[in-house]
């Protein structure tokens, strides 16, 4: 069923009246009024210390509102990580995502639609992880060293499993099945020592540089048991589970770009990985790797070499054939996203200390292939942004807005824009 993001009759009213309303907005002088089409205001986006929870971004004429707005950080899950389900009576969507308090971060819900939000997890603890059952409208989660899962709806919440003292772990994926999750684990007295080393400077290289021993593993949730299928030494990272093929799951050699193999598949009852790219010449990088919705292709951030030209890749698993659509330096994006049709594409951008150094790369962008180029439309005008938060664009399930959390604001919010141009 396909479910739109939109707001009611009566929503849009109020949201017109608070735009309308006399009282300027901060840094705005009430002799400066705000530009406004149809009562929605155009502004230039994070330039007020407040935005309102509706605007037209002024440099690209798009749309945006503000999804969630609780006290404290809120941030939408990471690009490559489904955060959508549908309500009880398949009406509308919720998103799930987390929201940190002075205390502790907890699991919430936003109703796309509605705007309302409903906390899902409420025992003490941080939690991590991000893996969304739809079908069983559960959300799993680790504090500590121990797994829960929350029901969406009952926020019923039970107990699956503690690692042992000896290791490290953590689970980060569930199979298409889903009755099998995926994650990686390590020995605990040689991750304590290496962790003694990290000093906040060049950690990513000693991190890679240590080359610890690590599997990955898969927790069987009806016998809640947990068994290592492969083990390497490298800092294995960015698991996924293929969103069709239940026992296909991707993960990556973690580290410089440039001196790994970065994408593998395994099947998780055969443990052989198969490397997804081969790199052509030196220092050539393929990263930030994502499944196709149908699960047949597997599209990367790649640049031939590193950090000179760049493409947004495709390799077709069935086929084995790869696609390659070339992108400007200002249009490389730290994440790419596809719509749920599969036929365009989105990014988040990047500022200038990033791989690319692109001069003006500060946008949220929209893709639409046109031979071997994608043509760019720019979103979000994110200059205020501050990159450090990573943006981690994620199509809404309707295919029409992009959904992104964002720090222009001063604290992280979680945002929509509508891939439509408004009538201006």
């Amino acid at each position: 069923m396909k479910h739109k993001i939109t707001f009611s009759t009566c929503t849009l009213l109020i949201l017109s009246l608070l735009s309308c309303k006399n009282k300027p907005a901060e840094n705005q002088s009430s002799k400066d009024p705000i530009p406004t089409l149809n009562a929605i205001p155009i502004l230039e986006t994070g330039k007020q210390n407040r935005m309102p929870e509706i605007w037209i971004d002024k440099d690209t004429h798009h749309k945006i509102k503000k999804l969630t707005d609780r006290t404290g950080s809120n941030r939408s899950f990471y690009f490559h990580n489904n955060p959508f389900l549908p309500t009880v009576d398949g009406k509308e969507i919720l998103m799930v995502f987390y929201g940190n308090n002075r205390k502790n971060k907890q699991l919430y819900t936003v109703n796309l639609s509605t705007k309302e939000t409903q906390q899902i997890t409420t025992k003490p603890g941080n939690k991590s992880g991000e893996i969304l059952a739809r079908n069983s409208r559960k959300v799993f989660y680790t504090t500590n060293d121990s797994l829960f899962a929350t029901h969406i709806d009952t926020k019923e919440t039970d107990f699956i499993y503690k690692f042992p003292d000896s290791i490290v772990g953590s689970m980060v994926t569930i199979n298409a099945s889903e009755n099998i999750l995926a994650g990686k684990i390590v020995n605990a007295a040689a991750s304590k020592a290496l962790r003694n080393t990290l000093n906040g400077r060049g950690n990513f290289d000693k991190i890679y540089e240590a080359k610890l021993n690590r599997s990955l593993v898969k927790l069987d949730l009806e016998t809640k048991t947990m068994t290592p299928f492969y083990s390497e030494k490298a800092w294995l990272n960015h698991l996924q589970f293929s969103p069709t093929d239940p026992n296909n799951l991707m993960y990556c050699h973690e580290g410089p770009w440039h001196k790994v193999d970065r994408i593998w598949n395994i099947n998780i009852d055969y443990s052989k990985p198969i490397k997804i790219h081969e790199r052509t010449v030196e220092r050539e990088i393929a990263g930030h790797e994502f499944f196709s919705p149908d699960g047949k292709t597997i599209w990367f951030d790649l640049q031939i070499p590193r950090g000179e030209t760049f493409y947004l890749a495709g390799k077709n698993l069935e086929t084995k054939q790869e696609t390659r659509y070339a992108l400007k330096r200002d249009e490389w994006s730290i994440h790419y996203n596809i719509s749920p049709d599969m036929k365009t594409f989105a990014g988040d951008g990047g500022d200038e200390s990033q791989v690319a150094q692109a001069k003006n790369g500060t946008w949220l962008y929209h893709f639409t292939p046109e031979k071997d180029s994608l043509v760019s439309e720019k979103l979000v005008n994110m200059k205020y942004h501050n990159y450090d938060l990573e943006p981690n664009v994620h199509f809404s399930p309707d295919g029409e807005w992009i959904i992104f959390r964002a720090n222009f604001e001063g604290d992280t919010q979680i945002y929509a824009v509508e891939i439509k141009k408004s009538n201006i």
